[in-house]
């Protein structure tokens, strides 16, 4: 494909996120030639809002896009990016990649076939707040997330595993890079037939432990998590893109500190003595970004010049084999 050409892009499925998908992709550096949604009142705001071609049927976009995104529920992923995949059309399929490893794997083997460019939608991985969490996240030992949304009425199809837990655990197996050893887990319904909140610990091979907790029935949001390594900590709030770093100074060497010299009564030398000669903290000012946009352009780009994306199918896959992992073990303590 030659790169001064500008790549010929569609979206299927125009709900709340689709939306977001055709909006970005309309102000970056590519053609969006069309959507494809059954519903007549997405197809009309989108024709009224861009003046692009609509679809009923997703089949219709093929011979007119080089990629498209694919933004449809869940249990339609397999179908929908199968199809565009067998046609020779690059796609980012929107997290989770598949219901299941299974739909998940027979996707990345779609795109194996027919050379094709394939990117699942984690879209935390481009979190701004990442940038604090990079070194220490390879050498974490200990892990701990907290996802809450209030009840949106969307993606009922799945339950919160999939839906929200999905993400930090995409998160934990990119920052660990080590086999599942063990799973404990428990969640249950509140107003869904599959469960919507969930809590669980998971224990890698290399030693680490994540304690992830999950929950779309919580009356505020929040979107938390703490990595801790042996070189220090990092706190991070992906909601507000805001974090920090604390890590032990150049030298430190707990055994040689001369703790009897210190006055315990006076808390500001003890706050001087550890924060200015111990530790390092450095406080993550962060813009917000548009971690949404990143990954469209990043998708954009590698199908122009091939490369690989952020989040390949593969990591997709292994981040459904997870939550599998997971949901089985709540099963076997469901609630009645």
């Amino acid at each position: 494909m030659s790169t001064d050409k500008k790549i010929k892009v569609g979206v299927v499925g125009v709900g709340h996120l689709g939306k977001h998908h055709m909006r970005l992709l309309k102000g970056l550096d590519c053609e969006l030639v069309g959507v494809a949604d059954p519903s007549e009142e997405a197809r009309k705001f989108a024709a009224d809002t861009y003046g692009i071609q609509t679809f009923a049927d997703y089949r219709d976009l093929k011979g007119l896009v080089d990629a498209v995104s694919v933004v449809v529920p869940t249990k339609l992923h397999r179908e929908v990016a199968c199809f565009f995949l067998d046609n020779g059309i690059d796609v980012l399929v929107e997290k989770p990649i598949a219901r299941t490893a299974a739909d998940g794997q027979a996707i990345v083997d779609a795109a194996n076939r027919n050379e094709c460019v394939l990117a699942v939608g984690h879209v935390e991985r481009f979190n701004p707040a990442l940038r604090g969490v990079t070194e220490l996240g390879k050498s974490a030992r200990y892990i701990e997330s907290h996802r809450l949304a209030p009840f949106s009425f969307r993606s009922t199809d799945i339950g919160v595993v999939l839906d929200l837990m999905i993400h930090d655990l995409d998160l934990v197996l990119a920052f660990v890079q080590s086999p599942i050893k063990s799973v404990e887990a428990f969640g249950g319904a509140v107003f869904t037939p599959a469960e919507d909140m969930a809590s669980a610990i998971i224990k890698f091979e290399n030693g680490a432990v994540a304690h992830l907790t999950a929950n779309r029935v919580a009356l505020k949001p929040m979107r938390k998590m703490r990595v801790f390594s042996k070189e220090g900590y990092v706190s991070l709030d992906f909601q507000n893109a805001q974090g920090m770093v604390v890590k032990k100074a150049p030298g430190w060497d707990f055994e040689k500190l001369d703790m009897e010299s210190l006055d315990r009564a006076q808390m500001g030398d003890l706050w001087k003595f550890v924060f200015d000669g111990l530790l390092q903290v450095e406080s993550l000012q962060l813009d917000s970004g548009n971690p949404l946009r990143d990954e469209l352009e990043e998708f954009v780009g590698c199908v122009k010049d091939r490369s690989s994306p952020t989040v390949t199918g593969e990591e997709g896959v292994a981040a459904v084999a997870a939550a599998e992992r997971v949901l089985a073990v709540i099963d076997e303590n469901r609630w009645e």
